[in-house]
């Protein structure tokens, strides 16, 4: 039996995740889901966002779906996402960046970079250090260059021209891809931003950092129609977590205005990571159905809500399967 650890999570991950999670029910009736509840509002509750026996019930389930959670400001909030993807050693993050002429995969390394959890302030100063260490490029790296072998081409996304830091990554993503035979070239951060916008066509896969996987991720949403239509994976050697781009985005929710595509594509994810491409597939095309028709969410100028655009998916999922 395949167990999924369902985390709703906060704000909006309310709404979306149970949409998900009805649509993989459809097509694998089979899985077992169980709830696990991490973030701000537990925090609120119980003053703690996320403990050990948690973490232990994320890693005895074959795969994780995953919401949003709120972090607030505050120094004695320890991030959930950074210590669940410690805890489960989710190295790479995939955010594949798909619609209407763009075909792109950002592969940000996820453990390391300045979300490497080493803090500390000062009374003058506040401090935080950016880690890229050997280990965590080289396989951060094969990672990339595995897909890219698969596809066309690799860029990897740097800022060596001020951050030393840098130099050491782009000399192993570039051993790698020569040891790959995966054509290769380096991008400076800033530049790549702005050209990936402009020219999406020029890119293929792009491996960077932590920081830079996150915001370069969040701004390539352009082309797509915005944070709501991104999906990602967070994987490591024994265990994969599957979530949405956008966050909590506490503004809107409770309000079943929230965008479930990244969500439902994130479920879609999670079946192709287990073992299942076609369901993943029949997924991906109803959502494609039910956008064409013009059943859209508002941040896409459509008036649907989440739940209506949820059972829309669910139906086309149905006559795919009929």
């Amino acid at each position: 039996m395949v167990k999924v650890a369902v985390v709703e999570g906060d704000g909006i991950g309310h709404e979306v995740v149970p949409v998900a999670r009805d649509i993989i029910a459809a097509v694998r009736p089979d899985f077992e889901f169980f709830d696990v509840e991490v973030g701000y509002g537990r925090w609120e509750r119980t003053g703690s966002a996320c403990d050990e026996e948690t973490l232990a019930d994320l890693q005895s389930a074959d795969a994780v779906l995953f919401g949003a959670v709120t972090t607030p400001p505050d120094p004695g909030y320890r991030s959930v996402l950074l210590q669940i993807r410690h805890a489960l050693d989710l190295y790479a993050n995939v955010r594949p960046i798909r619609g209407e002429g763009v075909d792109i995969v950002i592969v940000r390394e996820n453990t390391e970079g300045l979300y490497s959890g080493i803090e500390w302030t000062e009374p003058d100063r506040a401090c935080t250090v950016r880690v890229v260490s050997r280990w965590g490029s080289e396989r951060i790296a094969r990672y990339a260059c595995n897909l890219a072998k698969s596809r066309r081409h690799l860029t990897v996304g740097n800022k060596a021209n001020v951050l030393k830091s840098d130099c050491l990554f782009i000399d192993i993503c570039t051993v790698e891809a020569a040891r790959a035979n995966v054509p290769c070239r380096t991008s400076y951060i800033d530049a790549l931003c702005l050209d990936l916008l402009m020219h999406p066509d020029r890119y293929d896969v792009i491996v960077t950092t932590n920081m830079f996987g996150d915001i370069l991720s969040d701004a390539a949403a352009y082309l797509v129609g915005g944070l709501g239509m991104l999906p990602s994976a967070n994987v490591g050697e024994r265990h994969a977590l599957f979530e949405p781009v956008h966050g909590s985005a506490p503004d809107i929710a409770g309000r079943n205005i929230a965008n479930p595509v990244a969500a439902i594509q994130s479920g879609a994810m999670l079946l192709s990571h287990l073992g299942d491409p076609a369901s993943a597939a029949a997924v991906g095309e109803a959502v494609g159905r039910v956008l064409s028709a013009g059943i859209r969410t508002p941040d896409l100028g459509g008036t649907a809500g989440t739940r209506e655009f949820g059972a829309a998916v669910l139906r086309e999922v149905g006559r795919g399967k009929a």
